[in-house]
């Protein structure tokens, strides 16, 4: 009898079906933890824009809050926030360019975050509403949420009233303040 080098074809293939059995039980749960991940950054980088809203109204009280997000950024024609000189109601540099971004939404971590929404565009605002959507709804996040002046963040509940695909814009206050839709962040 001749002496055997290697592995035979069967034995390959069963180490190639304990594998993929492996990856399919896997990546289900590897791709819920990204969700879950992306939804987290979604909830703070909520939290950050009410801490953003507030110290830009403290420091520019006859502003009033900021109507853009390119606003508590480096602005909508970036400025060097390393410059004190540089910052201004329209570039206040709180927030990275990322999120102030010039042209919206901006896109962070799987989530949209469209426009700041106000009850009026005249000086001093008195009022925003934040939001943020998955940019792909079931893959990036399941939860759409929102915020305004009161700092509570809240999400859609269960992730079935508002959450679709084809939400693109900011609701407005009463929008964000619905209990039938959203609700405060758990």
């Amino acid at each position: 009898m001749r002496k055997q080098k290697g592995f035979s074809l069967i034995e390959l293939l069963i180490v190639v079906a304990i594998i993929l059995i492996i990856a399919a039980i896997a990546i289900p749960s590897l791709l819920r933890s990204r969700i879950a991940a992306n939804d987290s950054a979604a909830a703070s980088t909520i939290r950050t824009l009410n801490t953003s809203e507030l110290t830009f109204l403290t420091a520019y009280p006859k502003h009033g809050y900021a109507e853009l997000l390119a606003d508590l950024g480096p602005g909508a024609t970036p400025v060097n926030c390393g410059d004190p000189t540089k910052v201004s109601d329209t570039s206040a540099c709180l927030i990275d360019a990322v999120i102030g971004c010039g042209t919206p939404p901006c896109v962070k971590s799987g989530f949209d975050y469209p426009q700041i929404k106000s009850s009026v565009t005249t000086q001093p605002v008195p009022d925003y509403v934040v939001a943020a959507y998955p940019t792909s709804f079931g893959t990036s996040g399941d939860q759409n949420f929102c915020s305004f002046m009161d700092g509570v963040v809240r999400t859609s509940k269960n992730g079935t009233t508002v959450a679709t695909a084809s939400i693109t814009t900011t609701p407005d206050i009463a929008g964000c303040n619905t209990a039938a839709t959203y609700g405060p962040l758990q």
